[in-house]
C-alpha cells in the first residue's frame, strides 16, 4: 500500500504542477460557493421551474381534495401565531392596565409588518346569540368589577390557561406577521418588544415585564447565535491553536505553513457545503469548522515533524518533502479514511440534523487530508521553510521527550499488568456508558440567557408550557355528528388530561359545552353545539372530517419526562376505543413525534459506533495485514469513548443528538493516533525486534502525538465558552476524548502490543532500550527502508 501510496501522493510533492491547478480548482470552486452559490442554477433552471410547476400543482390537488367541502370559517387558532409577546403585570385586571393593554394591541397593529394580534378582549363569545361582553371592563369600573372580571376570565376555557395565566398576571399577545413588510430580524423580535416598552411607557403607573417568543423569534435567535458563535467561537479556537503551535514549534513559518493548509482545507469545505445545501446546519455552521481544522492540524504535524526530520538528516527541501509524505502520508490518509468512517456511519441515523452532519464532515474529512498532503510539501520548499531544520529538536516537547522515558519504561517493564488493567478498566467503563439514557430539550438549542429561553420558562411555571400537543378523535362514518357519543368520548379524555399534572390546561368541545349555561347530562347537552360561534366550535371540531381536537400544553421538563406520561395517555386512549368501536383517538403533536423518535437517539449510536468500529476494524487489519493488530488496536480505540460515556453518566447528562454526534466524531479522533503509532511501529519492525521498535516508534511519533493532542485540546476547549449547551457538551467530550486517547496510546498500546504479538527480544535489556530513547539521535523514518 505504501508503494500505491508513493506512486499517487509522492508526485505532488515532487512537481508543484501537479498540485497547483488542484488547489487554485478547489479555490475557484469554493469561492464561487461562498460568494454566489446559486450560479449553477442557470444551468438547471427551466428543469427546477417544471418541476416546481408539477410540484405546485400536485401539491394544490392534494390540498384542495380534502379541504373542498370545509365551509370558509376563519377558526380560532392558538398554535398558528408567528410571535408571542408574554406580558406579566400585577395591574393587568385594573383601569391603567386595561388601557395600556388595549393601546399596546392597537400599536403594534399599527406597524405595517404586524397583521392582527389575537388576545383576551377578542375571544368569541360562548353563545352564538350572546352579546358582546369584553373580559376587561371599561376604565369606569370599580375595583370589584375588575376583580369579577379577572375571575370570569381566568374561568373562561379559551382564556384561562390559554390566553391568561391562573393568577391572572401573565397574558398572552399572539401575533401574525405580514411577512410582505418585515424588513429585517429585529423587526420580530427587538421590534415588537420596543413597540411595546414605548406603549408600556405612557402608563407609568402599571408596572410591565415583556418578554417575546414563538416560532419565529425562536428560529432568529437560534440563527443569530449560530453565527455569532460562527465567528467568535473560530476565532478563538484558531487563535488559541496558533499561539499553542508557536510554542511547540518556535517558529512562525512552520506555524503559517500548518494552519495555511488547515484553513484552506475548511475554507473548501464550507464553500462546497453550499453546492449540497448543508451550510445552515448548525453543527455544519459552527462545530464543523473547528473540527476540520483540528483534524487538519494533527495530520499537518506529523507531516511537517516528519519533513522537518528529513531536513535536519541532510536531504534537500525537495526529498525532504516527498520522504514525509511517503512515511507519513499514508498514515495520514488511513486516519482521514478511518475518521471519514466515523463521520460517514452519522448518515445512517434517522435525524436530518445528524445525517447531513456526517455527510459534511466525510466531504470535509477528504477535503482537509487533500489539503494537508499538496499544500504542506508545496510550502516547504518555499522561503516560510528556510529554517525549518534548525527548530528540530529545540521545542518544547523535542527537548523533554526523554522525560517521558519512565513512562514507556514502566509499561516495558509490567505490560500484562498493564494490558489486563486497560481491558478491565474499559469494560467496566463502557458498562457504565451503556446505562446512558436519551432525553431532548428544547431549550438546550437555545443560548440559555435569551428572551425566548426566559419566556419558555416563565410559560412552563405559570401556563403549563409553550408547547402544545393534542388528542385527534375521529368517529366512524355510521356516527351523525350531533350523536352524543362524540361529546362523551371528548369529555372522557379531556378529563383524563386534566388528571396529568405534568399537562397543561386541556382545551377542546367539551370545555366550551360545559361553560355553557344549563345543566344535564353530555347526551342532553350535545345540541348546545350549534350555539357556539363556528369559529370557535370548528377550531376543535370538524365534522366534514369526522374529526374533534383535544388541545392541552406540555412543559420543557425533557421529553424523557413524558414517557410514562404519554405511555399511560395511549393505554388509556385504547380503552377507549374499545369501549367505542369504530373510533380512532392518536397522540399527536411536536412532543409526542420527539417521544416517539426518542429511542430512536440510542439505536442511531448504536448503529453508527457499531458500523463505525467493524468498518475501521476492517480498514486497519488490511493495512496492517495483521488480524491480531486489528484487535489490539480496539482497546485504545474504545478507552476514550467508554471514558466519555462514563462521564456523561456520572454528571447525569442524558444521551442527546449532540453525544450521538460526538461519540462517533470522538471515535474518529481517537483512532488517529493509534494509526500513526501503529504504522511507524510497524516499519521499525521490518528492521528491529518488537520491544525496540516500539522505543523507536515512539521516538519517531512522540512529538507529532503530543503536539497533537495538545491542539486539539485547546481547540476543542475554546468552544467551552459557547452559550449554547449543545455545543458546550460537544466540547467537554472531545477534550476527555482526546486526553484519554493519548493517555491510552502511551500506556496501553506498547502494554497490548508486547504482551499480545509474538516476540522475538524477550530477552533484550530493557534498561538499553531505555537508553537508547533517551540518548540517540532521532532515527530518521526510513531507517527501516
Amino acid at each position: 500500500m505504501s508503494r500505491y501510496f508513493d506512486s499517487s501522493f509522492g508526485r505532488f510533492a515532487d512537481s508543484p504542477a501537479l498540485s497547483l491547478p488542484v488547489l487554485v480548482l478547489l479555490t475557484v470552486f469554493a469561492t464561487l460557493g461562498h460568494f454566489w452559490p446559486g450560479w449553477t442554477d442557470v444551468f438547471t433552471a427551466a428543469e427546477q421551474q417544471e418541476e416546481v410547476h408539477l410540484g405546485n400543482s400536485r401539491m394544490s390537488r392534494v390540498r384542495d381534495e380534502p379541504e373542498r367541502n370545509l365551509p370558509d370559517v376563519d377558526a380560532v387558532s392558538l398554535t398558528d401565531s408567528d410571535a408571542v409577546l408574554v406580558i406579566t403585570s400585577p395591574d393587568l385586571f385594573t383601569p391603567n392596565g386595561a388601557a395600556a393593554l388595549r393601546k399596546m394591541v392597537e400599536d403594534l397593529e399599527a406597524l405595517p409588518y404586524v397583521n392582527d394580534v389575537f388576545w383576551l378582549d377578542r375571544v368569541p363569545v360562548l353563545n352564538l346569540f350572546g352579546l358582546r361582553d369584553s373580559p376587561l371592563p371599561g376604565p369606569r369600573a370599580s375595583a370589584r368589577q375588575y376583580a369579577e372580571a379577572k375571575q370570569t376570565a381566568v374561568d373562561h376555557p379559551l382564556v384561562g390557561g390559554q390566553l391568561l395565566s391562573d393568577d391572572g398576571e401573565t397574558t398572552l399577545l399572539l401575533i401574525k406577521l405580514d411577512w410582505l413588510f418585515v424588513g429585517s430580524d429585529e423587526d420580530v423580535t427587538e421590534g415588537l418588544k420596543e413597540q411595546a416598552l414605548v406603549t408600556a411607557a405612557q402608563f407609568p403607573d402599571t408596572e410591565f415585564e415583556i418578554l417575546v417568543s414563538g416560532r419565529v423569534p425562536m428560529y432568529v435567535t437560534f440563527v443569530n447565535s449560530q453565527l455569532r458563535n460562527r465567528w467568535m467561537y473560530q476565532a478563538i479556537g484558531h487563535g488559541m491553536t496558533i499561539v499553542m503551535a508557536l510554542i511547540l514549534f518556535r517558529g512562525l513559518g512552520a506555524v503559517i505553513i500548518v494552519a495555511g493548509a488547515a484553513s484552506l482545507g475548511v475554507y473548501w469545505t464550507t464553500g462546497l457545503l453550499y453546492y449540497f445545501d448543508l451550510q445552515d446546519n448548525p453543527f455544519n455552521d459552527i462545530v464543523l469548522p473547528v473540527l476540520l481544522s483540528l483534524i487538519a492540524l494533527a495530520d499537518g504535524v506529523h507531516l511537517l515533524v516528519e519533513i522537518r526530520r528529513q531536513r535536519a538528516s541532510g536531504l534537500t527541501p525537495r526529498l525532504a518533502s516527498r520522504r514525509g509524505v511517503t512515511n507519513v502520508g499514508l498514515a495520514c490518509m488511513l486516519t482521514s479514511i478511518t475518521t471519514a468512517i466515523g463521520f460517514g456511519s452519522l448518515a445512517l441515523a434517522h435525524h436530518d440534523i445528524v445525517r447531513e452532519f456526517g455527510w459534511a464532515c466525510v466531504l470535509g474529512v477528504g477535503l482537509t487530508f487533500l489539503s494537508v498532503i499538496t499544500v504542506i510539501p508545496l510550502l516547504c520548499r518555499t522561503p516560510l521553510a528556510r529554517k525549518l531544520e534548525k527548530r528540530h529538536g529545540k521545542g518544547v516537547i523535542d527537548r523533554n521527550l526523554g522525560a517521558i522515558q519512565s513512562v514507556i519504561t514502566l509499561v516495558m517493564r509490567h505490560p500484562k499488568q498493564i494490558s489486563t488493567l486497560g481491558i478491565v478498566s474499559t469494560i467496566l467503563l463502557a458498562s457504565t456508558a451503556l446505562t446512558l439514557r436519551p432525553d431532548e430539550r428544547r431549550a438546550n438549542a437555545l443560548p440559555l440567557d435569551s428572551e425566548v429561553s426566559q419566556a419558555m420558562r416563565h410559560m412552563d411555571d405559570v401556563m403549563g408550557g409553550m408547547e402544545h400537543s393534542e388528542v385527534r378523535i375521529r368517529w366512524p362514518k355510521s356516527l351523525d355528528e350531533t350523536d352524543p357519543q362524540i361529546l362523551e368520548v371528548v369529555a372522557a379524555v379531556t378529563n383524563r388530561l386534566k388528571e396529568e399534572e405534568s399537562l397543561g390546561h386541556p382545551i377542546s368541545l367539551a370545555s366550551f359545552v360545559a361553560a355553557l349555561p344549563g345543566g344535564g347530562t353530555l347526551a342532553d347537552r350535545m345540541p348546545l353545539v350549534e350555539l357556539l360561534p363556528p369559529a370557535l366550535k370548528r377550531a376543535f371540531f370538524v365534522p366534514e372530517r369526522r374529526e374533534a381536537i383535544v388541545d392541552f400544553r406540555v412543559q420543557d421538563l425533557g421529553i424523557a419526562y413524558y414517557g410514562k406520561v404519554f405511555e399511560s395517555l395511549e393505554e388509556y386512549l385504547r380503552t377507549v376505543e374499545e369501549e367505542n368501536p369504530g373510533f380512532e383517538l392518536r397522540l399527536r403533536g411536536s412532543a409526542v413525534s420527539r417521544w416517539r423518535d426518542l429511542y430512536q437517539i440510542v439505536v442511531d449510536l448504536a448503529l453508527s459506533l457499531g458500523s463505525a468500529s467493524l468498518v475501521i476494524f476492517f480498514v486497519l487489519t488490511v493495512a496492517y495485514r495483521s488480524l491480531r493488530l486489528g484487535l489490539i488496536s480496539l482497546i485504545p480505540n474504545f478507552f476514550p469513548l467508554s471514558v466519555t460515556g462514563a462521564y456523561l453518566v456520572w454528571s447525569g447528562q442524558p444521551l442527546e443528538l449532540a453525544s450521538v454526534c460526538a461519540f462517533t466524531v470522538c471515535l474518529g479522533i481517537a483512532v488517529d493516533d493509534t494509526i500513526h503509532f501503529l504504522t511507524r511501529f510497524q516499519e521499525e519492525r521490518q528492521g528491529w525486534p518488537t520491544r525496540e521498535a516500539i522505543y523507536r516508534a515512539f521516538t519517531a511519533t512522540g512529538t507529532a502525538l503530543i503536539m497533537t493532542s495538545i491542539i486539539l485540546v485547546i481547540g476543542f476547549a475554546s468552544v467551552l465558552f459557547s452559550d449554547l449547551r449543545d455545543q458546550r457538551i460537544f466540547a467537554v467530550m472531545g477534550v476527555l476524548t482526546i486526553g484519554s486517547a493519548l493517555f491510552a496510546d502511551l500506556f496501553l498500546l506498547p502494554a497490548l502490543l508486547l504482551t499480545f504479538l509474538k516476540t522475538d527480544d524477550s530477552t533484550a535489556d530493557e534498561s538499553e532500550s531505555a537508553a537508547n530513547l533517551s540518548d540517540q539521535s532521532p532515527v530518521p523514518a526510513d531507517t527501516a527502508t
